[in-house]
């Protein structure tokens, strides 16, 4: 699937190149570079590469209509060397952007494979339905999903999103089983102004992977979302999702995820930011009932800029069930295409996905991690 996706990349390019010439054209580069140690016995150290490649073609069709595409490949190399001995080196080359779209200034028409994200949490997301997005990477590299986006925006500001979505075939974002092969998914949303804000309105479909049985009985997926970002001198905001499975053999069929988060930046010094949010989640026999598992974890964002290139950052996750605390610390440093990272972590050795942030398991124990990274 990579090999036929990077080939499908490489034909498109040519293709576009050819039609597009003498068109708007834009090239970018992104190198990436980090280096990790935890407090594993004995140590392993972690050392990892990434090139993105990214070019951006755009031609106007007549007044009012543009056609624009963006392709970028993700060509990574990942060493790991237990006791600093004998490291097992790995890599590999895959689509990362890959999109046609036709546009105009209240619509747009974007196919190929792309990111679609959306909700008003930052932390911990309810509505992370489609990309993998975690708050402490600096590069925020998410993995992109093949599918049809169709965008209106109305004169009021609002606007609405209709997707279909097909060739996805491994778990998405909370996704704990994959989609059904050869089988599409379907959603909508609807974005409009409500008072110093704004609300929206999300549903999708999809049909699980019955595994290896292909006759067994396939579940169908239903997810149901409400969320809304005001600005009443904070930033408040709450998330909030339902995911049903009518599956016979699963008693508590519905899921319940909310998160409700408040921001403010303080005068003192440069501007303090501060950014916190609740998160709760449970496993339910209906839409309202009570009953099964319940998650809770409450999670802390602090912000301070030291100058105009250095800044310092904290990120502290707590879940309640577990009594568990994830902590990590960063400071970064940008230039005009440098940007230098340092990040301290401090975390159970087994991160929980589905409770705290799964994020990488670089982050998992105790430990630092080294990161630098060019944009040409």
């Amino acid at each position: 699937m990579r090999i036929r996706g990077l080939c499908l990349a490489l034909a498109l390019i040519a293709r576009l190149g050819g039609a597009l010439f003498a068109t708007e054209t834009e090239w970018k580069q992104q190198l990436s570079a980090w280096f990790s140690l935890n407090d594993d016995k004995p140590s392993i150290p972690r050392l990892a590469l990434r090139y993105e490649p990214d070019l951006s073609l755009a031609v106007a069709l007549g007044k009012d209509w543009k056609l624009d595409s963006e392709l970028s490949l993700d060509l990574s190399a990942t060493g790991v060397a237990p006791s600093w001995r004998s490291p097992d080196i790995d890599g590999a080359i895959k689509p990362y952007r890959l999109w046609l779209r036709l546009s105009s200034s209240r619509f747009e028409a974007r196919l190929g494979l792309q990111k679609i994200n959306f909700g008003s949490a930052t932390l911990i997301r309810p509505l992370m339905w489609f990309d993998s997005l975690d708050p402490r990477d600096p590069l925020q590299v998410s993995e992109g999903v093949y599918g049809l986006l169709l965008r209106y925006y109305f004169k009021s500001n609002a606007n609405i999103w209709l997707w279909g979505l097909y060739g996805n075939n491994e778990a998405k974002g909370w996704e704990t089983l994959p989609t059904a092969r050869r089988t599409p998914e379907f959603g909508a949303r609807f974005q409009a102004p409500l008072f110093s804000g704004e609300a929206g309105l999300t549903v999708h479909q999809r049909c699980l992977d019955p595994g290896s049985d292909a006759t067994a009985f396939r579940p169908t997926e239903k997810r149901f979302a409400l969320d809304g970002k005001w600005d009443i001198g904070v930033g408040l905001w709450v998330e909030t999702a339902f995911v049903h499975r009518d599956d016979p053999a699963t008693a508590l069929a519905w899921q319940r995820s909310l998160t409700a988060g408040i921001d403010y930046t303080f005068k003192l010094g440069n501007g303090l930011y501060l950014l916190a949010e609740q998160f709760f989640s449970g496993y339910t026999p209906s839409m309202f009932g009570s009953g099964g598992d319940a998650t809770a974890i409450s999670t802390l964002l602090v912000r301070y800029p030291i100058g105009l290139l250095d800044g310092l950052n904290a990120i502290e996750y707590y879940d309640w069930q577990t009594r568990r605390l994830y902590t990590f610390a960063g400071w970064r440093r940008t230039t005009d295409h440098w940007q230098f990272n340092l990040m301290l972590f401090w975390n159970p050795r087994l991160m929980q996905t589905g409770r705290a942030p799964s994020g990488s398991a670089m982050f998992g124990g105790r430990g630092f991690q080294l990161m630098a990274i060019c944009n040409i």
